[in-house]
């Protein structure tokens, strides 16, 4: 195609696309088969900031985090072979997490392809159950139509991410290409008929429940949803590492359905819901309870389900009414909805909800010097309501669900996947995006360990992170697990940990460490106007296994489950 454009290399080519298309970060770990793109972002260096990070897998889990953040796809850019396997966690995380990600991994080049050239690999095989779409650009010329499909692709319908292979010597091409040409996203809204059957569904509902997640939220969405809830009377639950989605101080909300949820409320959707309606949420396993709360493929109670992505109806559960819909378009429609007789005739059960909800945050006793139940709610109690709160995958996060209350958007960055590591790296992007917010990193000792080295790219770019490091000892989550099953044979579990408060000191960060909750508030007041971060390790006895079981009570439940 004949275009005045001047000739420019792929990898300006591909750098100039990312700045029309609003990109403003890259997580990378630089690598030699993607020296044209580093170049082509040199001249990028005022609008887009290269964050160079110290493990792909943590450049992965920031490009997550920005994602969820922000609403953009989060851009990743990697090397070859290792460094792409060492990104595929953060891209299973976005994968899982619908969050939308654009990952850029070099590759080698085309004339030495298919012969195992030097960490080559084919990315189409490597990520095609873990993207929305994998491709690799061989012509230059066509780097603006791949990164408009790519963009569209890691936006549109349920999000996720997209994975482009860029053979090296296709980033030095030199050609003479028109740029793309940014445009919205298109949304799906729902039918006026399939609004219509919904008013019917709740109008005949003795006891409805709205669950929310997914993809496709806002702050603006959390109080829609809210609101249409106060005006019809319908509690509402949040699923699993979603609780952020709506204001959890507001008086319909009635908890999270999770690992460990409130009982009360699972045994509600279980026997006496008649109606769920599920905004976004695809109700995997956590949020299903290991797929036993709901019937499949036929629910007990009326079921509606609104998700973006058509493919994701009727997929495991079959609906009473499918309909295909972002959330914003969905609340949008449902304000043509009367508000009905709902919020008086169902007060009654709502505020019983909630009064099982609150409940519920209340402490428990734990063995032990430091309770995690109190620290997660002094924490709750002083920080900011917008202070973000972000954790990776173990036993500690129990509390965090339970104990927190989220009342702001976007202050929990947890993944769905449960993915060990995440927590430290998405606090860190967390902080560079929303640099006025408070940011808090959750972390079990195990969990710290696997992306504790991204503490130099928190000190390199100034994200001042608070670091609550909860040390037992052991792999909390494998360690219950084994004693239910294989009570009395440990195994793998027990964990040799280094000085944390040494460790974060080598970085330049500041820090304590306490084995008395009594002590946890002053320690945080400290962390809070420490400049630079802080880690806060928490000793904590390793038969605080839960808020409510014990390892040794874990043990018995083993030994009595053998025996039976």
């Amino acid at each position: 195609m004949t275009t005045s454009q001047p000739s420019r290399s792929g990898g300006h080519v591909l750098a100039d696309q990312l700045k029309l298309l609003g990109a403003d970060k890259v997580f990378c770990v630089p690598g030699e088969s993607f020296l044209g793109l580093l170049d082509g972002l040199y001249d990028h260096a005022d609008t887009i900031q290269t964050i160079v990070c110290r493990h792909e897998g943590g450049a992965a889990n920031m490009a997550d985090a920005y994602a969820k953040m922000t609403g953009k796809p989060g851009i990743c850019a990697v090397t070859r072979g290792p460094g792409a396997t060492n990104a595929s966690n953060g891209i299973h995380t976005a994968f899982q997490d619908s969050s939308p990600m654009i990952v850029l991994i070099g590759q080698v080049g085309r004339s030495m392809a298919d012969r195992e050239a030097f960490q080559e690999m084919d990315y189409r095989q490597v990520f095609g159950q873990m993207a929305k779409w994998v491709a690799q650009i061989d012509d230059a010329s066509r780097i603006p139509e791949y990164m408009s499909r790519a963009w569209n692709t890691a936006l549109s319908g349920r999000p996720g991410p997209v994975v482009l292979a860029l053979p090296e010597d296709m980033l030095i091409d030199m050609v003479s290409v028109a740029d793309l040409v940014p445009t919205p996203v298109s949304k799906s809204a729902p039918a006026p008929q399939s609004m219509s059957d919904l008013g019917a569904l709740l109008a005949k509902a003795k006891a409805p429940m709205m669950l929310v997640g997914g993809p496709g939220w806002s702050r603006d969405v959390g109080k829609q949803a809210m609101d249409f809830a106060t005006r019809t009377g319908i509690p509402v639950a949040t699923s699993f590492r979603c609780q952020d989605y709506v204001d959890n101080d507001h008086p319909n909300y009635v908890g999270v359905v999770g690992i460990a949820p409130l009982p009360k409320l699972r045994k509600r959707i279980a026997e006496e819901v008649d109606l769920l309606i599920v905004v976004g949420s695809r109700l995997g396993e956590m949020t299903s309870q290991g797929y036993s709360l709901i019937n499949i493929p036929t629910p007990q109670m009326e079921f509606v389900h609104i998700h973006p992505g058509p493919e994701e109806l009727g997929h495991v559960y079959n609906p009473t009414l499918s309909i295909t819909s972002a959330p914003d378009t969905f609340f949008d429609a449902l304000e043509a909805l009367p508000d009905g007789d709902g919020q008086a005739t169902r007060a009654a059960w709502i505020a019983e909800q909630r009064a099982d909800y609150e409940a519920f945050l209340e402490p428990t006793e734990v063995p032990g010097g430091v309770n995690m139940s109190r620290i997660i709610g002094h924490v709750t109690q002083t920080m900011p309501k917008d202070t973000i709160l972000s954790n990776g995958a173990g036993n500690y996060t129990v509390w965090a669900h339970r104990f927190h209350k989220h009342c702001d958007y976007r202050t929990q960055l947890a993944p769905t996947s449960g993915s060990m590591g995440y927590g430290v790296p998405a606090a860190i992007a967390a902080k560079l995006i929303a640099p006025d917010r408070e940011v808090i990193a959750l972390a079990g000792d195990g969990c710290f360990l696997m992306a504790a080295q991204e503490l130099a790219t928190a000190k390199k770019y100034g994200a001042d992170v608070i670091y609550l490091v909860v040390n037992n000892g052991i792999l909390g989550t494998i360690r219950m697990h084994q004693e239910r099953n294989h009570p009395n044979r440990k195994m793998s579990t027990d964990l040799h940990n280094p000085d944390f408060v040494a460790f974060a000191a080598s970085f330049g960060i500041a820090g304590e460490r306490i084995d008395a909750t009594d002590d946890f508030p002053a320690a945080l007041d400290r962390a809070r106007k420490a400049k630079g971060g802080y880690l806060i390790e928490l000793i904590t006895d390793p038969e605080a296994l839960t808020p409510n079981q014990t390892l040794s009570q874990a043990t018995q439940q083993g030994l009595k489950a053998q025996s039976a």
